[in-house]
């Protein structure tokens, strides 16, 4: 049964945006090759290529689209969705003849090949075949795999994973690689269908070749999209359930296993060694234990060595001071390991085991490294929680002085008060420490002081109005003080934005002028708190007599009605 479109143009707004919606109207004139089927609407759309555009609605009528222009092939629904959406909608009266009309195709085509005796739909094919690269490789495919010559699979399979018709200058650009990736994809269906009529083993050894062939070639494609990860991951699947059904000697499986774990060619995969437990036995695990412990002792600092050997001891039940070895063999410089430790331990009831590894963790932490911020909260919140409020304001207080921030001066300050020791010493001492970390900003942009941040959070504005002065401020702390002192003290926010306007007189450019707006709007506000509105615009008037060249410049102080 033919249907009436479900979509609207709010639909194409809100499926796009306002700008993908609004420069996709301009691209409706550039539709052609508009086909409305039952489901599917395709059509071309001219831009700077011609791109294909697909749309679909759902039994809901819920609208999606697709687009082989980059900003579409990241998932979007583009300006050349909206444009083919907006043309479908000018035609809507006649859409549901269209879909009556498409369906009445649709059967007239079955019923005509159904009508076909063999000779004469091979030679069709065989026609297709000889204009239609990939419909023949296609065929070639599910012709190899339903014989008996594995070799043949193999090339096959190993073909649609060779990148090299793809590659430009021996990498597969953004632009190329979805086209590769629904080739390399179509390796994975060839391995399961092995699989499923009958072939497992043969697919077994096919897969592990395609992995390791995929593996080789990953680092030379643009995978922003994750279409070739799409295929790795597939490829694995296809092998476990290739295992699964061939049971190939688990010995050896666990040993192939291992070794492409190991091997850093093949990170792409994100194969479980555990996922293959059924397919090992217990022969398979204990020679995949046996190994993946003596890689690990070998190389106890190597990522994968040390993450196999924490998954098998966590998948076996293995001891936790086992697993802190682990750990304790390879400790990160900023202290981010110990924390693992801790967290470990008390997890394993162990709590005091768990804090003297965080407090080593802090001792042990290099400068230029750490210690790890969540280290640091991990040691301070135990210590608040056994009371050691001291030793919290402690922690707080080293990690300030180690690495001067704003949110390591509201840590301290939010653990002084709630020790009550903030007001007096400990704030001062803090506000030293960020003194003498800061230098004089001298106009910069940006770059500014921590030690002025600092004071505009404690709300001393007055502090903050000196620090600013004595040089601790760029340009963007100036501004932000003066709107936070306006109110109170227009006559010194009126310096700052009359100081940072003039420079912008030498500059073009929108944001110039947009900038040099929201100065003079700011200006104004002073004026009228001041009761001096004649005074700005005198000002305003030898501005704009001044840049009057400028007619952008011009246009948006019209609109800001300055």
């Amino acid at each position: 049964m033919t249907h009436a479109l479900g979509f609207t143009e709010e639909d194409l707004r809100r499926l796009a945006g306002a700008r993908s919606f609004e420069r996709g109207v301009g691209y409706v004139p550039a539709v052609s090759r508009l086909e409305i089927g039952d489901e599917t609407i395709t059509a071309t759309v001219d831009g700077s290529d011609a791109y294909e555009v697909e749309l679909t609605e759902d039994e809901e009528g819920r609208l999606s689209g697709w687009c082989d222009c980059p900003y579409g092939q990241e998932g979007n629904f583009c300006k050349h969705c909206v444009a083919v959406g907006l043309a479908v909608l000018g035609q809507a009266e006649s859409v549901p003849q269209q879909r009556s009309a498409a369906a009445s195709r649709t059967r007239l085509l079955d019923d005509w090949l159904e009508s076909r005796t063999r000779e004469e739909l091979a030679a069709l094919v065989r026609e297709q075949l000889a204009g239609d690269r990939g419909l023949r490789r296609r065929l070639e495919l599910r012709a190899a795999t339903a014989g008996e010559d594995t070799a043949i699979v193999r090339e096959r399979i190993l073909g649609l994973l060779d990148t090299r018709s793809f590659a430009r200058y021996g990498y597969v650009e953004y632009a190329d690689a979805r086209a590769y990736g629904q080739q390399a994809a179509e390796a994975v269906t060839a391995l399961r269908t092995l699989t499923a009529g009958g072939r497992a083993a043969d697919a077994v050894e096919v897969a592990r070749e395609a992995l390791r062939a995929l593996g080789r070639t990953y680092g030379e494609i643009d995978d922003s999209d994750g279409l070739i990860g799409d295929v790795a991951t597939g490829l694995a699947e296809a092998h476990l359930e290739a295992c699964l059904s061939a049971r190939p000697d688990p010995v050896e499986t666990a040993e192939w296993l291992v070794h492409h774990l190991l091997d850093e060619e093949n990170d792409i995969t994100d194969i479980d060694l555990f996922d293959y437990r059924e397919a090992l036995g217990e022969p398979g695990m204990t020679r995949a234990r046996e190994m993946v412990v003596a890689a690990w002792q070998i190389n106890p600092k190597a990522w994968t060595e040390k993450y196999l050997m924490e998954r098998l001891l966590k998948a076996d039940g293995g001891s936790v001071d086992a697993l802190v070895a682990v750990h304790a063999a390879d400790l990160a410089p900023n202290g981010h390991t110990h924390l693992v430790i801790a967290r470990e331990l008390e997890g394993a009831g162990r709590t005091a085991e768990a804090l003297e590894w965080a407090e080593r963790g802090l001792r042990e932490a290099e400068s230029d490294w750490g210690p790890d911020d969540e280290l640091v909260a991990f040691a301070c919140d135990r210590y608040a929680r056994a009371g050691r409020l001291v030793d919290v304001v402690t922690i707080r207080r080293d990690v300030l002085r180690a690495r001067p921030s704003l949110a390591a001066y509201r840590h301290l300050r939010t653990a002084a008060r709630t020790a009550g020791s903030w007001e007096g010493t400990e704030r001062a001492g803090a506000l030293e420490v960020l003194k003498a970390s800061d230098r004089p900003m001298k106009g910069r942009w940006y770059g500014g002081s921590v030690l002025v941040d600092a004071l505009m959070d404690d709300a001393d504005l007055e502090a903050a109005w000196q620090a600013a002065a004595d040089g601790y401020a760029d340009q963007q702390q100036w501004l932000v003080l003066a709107d936070r002192i306006r109110d109170k003290q227009p006559a010194d926010a009126l310096t700052v934005y009359l100081r940072w306007i003039e420079p912008l007189r030498k500059e073009t450019g929108d944001r110039t002028y947009e900038r040099m707006a929201e100065l003079l709007l700011s200006a104004r506000a002073c004026h009228r708190t001041l009761g001096t509105e004649s005074e700005f615009a005198t000002y305003l008037g030898a501005l704009r007599a001044d840049q009057k060249r400028k007619r952008k410049l011009m246009a948006t102080l019209d609109q800001h009605g300055l």
